[in-house]
């Protein structure tokens, strides 16, 4: 019994020291790809890119409900952790193991920003790993407002739409400072998945998913769920992902 006891802890200790050896590998390879793709262009250089788009859109610009929607639904502790959240990231990990692949990110904003500015939308974990040092750098070098405004102004939105101005102007035919509350929350939901939830390919799809994020808003206390019901009845989507206001024919 002591020999099975002594074996059983030279074997985990074994796992746990070849896990090391390759999780330290895989890191170390991750940082060198941010430390090419930085190399190659600068984050200031990046981010002055970005702002440089006549089409830049400021946080003060955006809709109040709007900016709460986006955090509520896609990373609902971005204003508390430092570019990694560790719980998503754990279920996230649970899930992936139970598929077998990178079906799940559990990105933050900041990791997400980090992707748009150098990285594909390929699922690879080396590309996760080097992610997570621009990750670090963004929120060291810049705020949480500047953070989700860089990201609001490089996510796509479907449709070949590459930004929040490009989006509002493409779906509703206005500058995004005008959206309503309906708008604001249908127009959050759609980075999570542009291919599905874009109002043109699948308007019903993309009125489902407006109302997660509406659950989300209830969930952390942005709105009550009395609010919520009433911006639902603000509009609704057509067939051909037009929006109907309420009282319109």
């Amino acid at each position: 019994m002591r020999f099975l006891k002594k074996l059983i802890l030279f074997t985990l200790l074994v796992l746990f020291a070849g896990a090391a050896v390759v999780g330290g590998r895989l890191i170390w390879q991750g940082y060198q790809i941010y430390k090419q793709v930085t190399g190659e262009e600068s984050l200031s250089e990046k981010v002055a890119e970005i702002r440089s788009n006549p089409h830049y859109t400021t946080l003060d610009e955006l809709p109040q409900t709007y900016k709460d929607a986006v955090v509520a639904v896609e990373d609902s502790r971005f204003y508390k952790h430092g570019g990694l959240d560790l719980i998503s990231t754990g279920r996230a990990v649970v899930i992936n193991l139970r598929e077998g692949e990178l079906a799940e990110g559990g990105s933050t904003i900041t990791q997400q920003l980090a992707k748009n500015m150098y990285f594909t939308q390929e699922k690879k974990f080396l590309r996760k790993v080097a992610e997570l040092f621009v990750a670090f750098d963004l929120e060291r070098d810049y705020t949480k407002d500047e953070i989700l405004e860089l990201y609001l102004n490089t996510i796509y939105f479907g449709s070949g739409y590459y930004c929040v101005y490009d989006a509002a102007e493409g779906y509703f035919g206005k500058e995004p400072s005008q959206m309503t509350d309906y708008e604001s929350t249908l127009l959050a939901g759609i980075p999570n998945a542009p291919s599905v939830y874009s109002l043109t390919n699948s308007p019903e799809l993309a009125a489902q998913r407006q109302k997660t994020v509406l659950e989300c808003m209830v969930q952390q206390d942005y709105i009550t769920q009395e609010q919520a019901d009433e911006i639902l009845a603000e509009g609704k989507i057509l067939p051909d992902g037009e929006i109907q206001q309420a009282g319109e024919e």
